[in-house]
């Protein structure tokens, strides 16, 4: 699928010229988990299709939903990955240590959750300050010790901070710069923010990893963009910031990190240019690199469909993340209570509500044990090692798991 897409307007360079790369039909907001009281109202659903920018080539989803409905008694919470919580540690130490951090510096978390990054800022005696929007996720990060103010992050919020705080010397954004509708409100509160010699620090999940692995759940409401150094690069110079280095990273399927810089305040690396010039060799500046997306999608879905098919004449079949992803996943392939029994995770925020359309119970993780199903869909599949590792007695049993990206297999 890819076709001209009438009333477009990029969010970014504002062009009405765009294509329509992928319909994945009406969905609910992704981590609008129901509660069993809620299993029969109605549930909104909206829109989810994908396109691209024909100008700057930014892919981005064409319909939004309001941020309340998506951040109102928000159910992720970082710190129930270990694999999460290992990066965030590590790159903390690593930031502390090469940007020279002090009791007399300013660390500002964007989207900061419950803390598990700027925790170990407080720890070093590191002035910080978090700033995220779902109050409920805030008010832990703030049980916890971590200072956090409650908003969404534009140039509003970023001129209230630094008149309170002052100037970040660094500021952080681990998977919210794709959250933000209004990309350049958003990006010119960090200009608004940042001090003059300070560094900006952004991870967010990689288009190119999405397209060329097929990553197609992690296309949801709450994210509105999906990135490639060639389509951000506008809107940085727009604002006078320039990416200065760039890391590719494993997290979340395939991330970059992102070192941003006000211009001519740092050299740029060689790893720019490199990352530039690979991204346009592979043609991600035109369109014919994507127009197979939408087939390869297809294919994944009815294999899956098939092989949970098939399992199921052998007994349950149930499902392990009740993550943004595997809702995406679930409600796309249609894989409702007809074909999976339940599915399991490890936190209790989540365990006792319901995946949301498709309406599957939401466990702990101790029923694959108990239950012991003939086969799991690993909806957290970017998280298989952990995962696999954790389920060592249920797989020791018998028990087998079914990954469904980047290709349907069964380990």
């Amino acid at each position: 699928m890819s076709e001209m897409l009438a009333g477009f307007q990029c969010r970014s360079c504002g062009d009405d010229q765009g294509n329509l790369l992928l319909d994945l039909g009406k969905q609910p907001p992704a981590n609008r988990l129901l509660t069993e009281a809620e299993l029969g109202e109605p549930e909104p659903v909206h829109p989810l299709r994908l396109a691209i920018c024909l100008n700057c080539h930014l892919l981005q989803i064409t319909d939004l939903v309001p941020p309340g409905e998506l951040f109102n008694n928000y159910v992720y919470f970082s710190s129930y990955s270990e694999t999460w919580m290992r990066h965030c540690e590590m790159s903390a130490y690593q930031y502390m240590a090469e940007f020279e951090l002090s009791g007399d510096s300013f660390v500002v978390e964007v989207a900061s959750n419950d803390g598990c990054l700027l925790r170990h800022f407080k720890e070093a005696g590191v002035k910080h300050l978090g700033i995220e929007p779902a109050k409920n996720v805030a008010d832990v990060a703030r049980e916890n010790g971590i200072e956090t103010i409650t908003e969404f992050f534009g140039e509003a919020t970023a001129r209230r901070v630094r008149d309170d705080h002052g100037a970040a010397n660094l500021l952080l954004g681990n998977n919210v710069f794709a959250h933000a509708p209004d990309i350049n409100d958003f990006t010119a509160g960090i200009a608004v923010l940042l001090a003059e010699d300070g560094v900006v620090v952004l991870e967010f999940p990689y288009a190119l990893e999405m397209i060329e692995k097929v990553e197609f759940d992690t296309i949801y409401h709450e994210h509105v963009f999906y990135f490639t150094l060639t389509a951000i690069n506008p809107v940085l110079a727009r604002h006078g910031l320039t990416a200065w280095r760039v890391e590719r990273l494993p997290t979340h399927g395939g991330s970059l990190r992102l070192f941003l810089a006000r211009e001519n305040a740092k050299p740029v690396e060689d790893s720019v240019a490199k990352l530039q010039a690979d991204e346009l060799a592979r043609g991600v500046a035109g369109l014919s690199y994507y127009e197979k997306f939408s087939d390869r999608v297809e294919v994944i879905r009815k294999s899956l469909i098939v092989e949970i098919d098939g399992w199921r004449k052998h007994g349950e079949v149930a499902a392990y993340g009740a993550a943004a992803k595997g809702s995406t996943l679930l409600n796309y392939c249609g894989l409702d209570a007809d074909s999976i029994a339940f599915v399991v995770d490890r936190s209790p925020h989540k365990q006792g509500m319901f995946m949301p359309g498709v309406q599957l119970p939401i466990r702990s993780v101790e029923e694959l044990v108990s239950r012991q199903p003939v086969l799991v869909v690993l909806l957290a599949w970017n998280l298989e090692n952990e995962i696999l590792a954790q389920q060592a007695a249920f797989r020791e049993a018998g028990g087998k798991f079914i990954i469904p990206i980047p290709g349907v297999r069964v380990v």
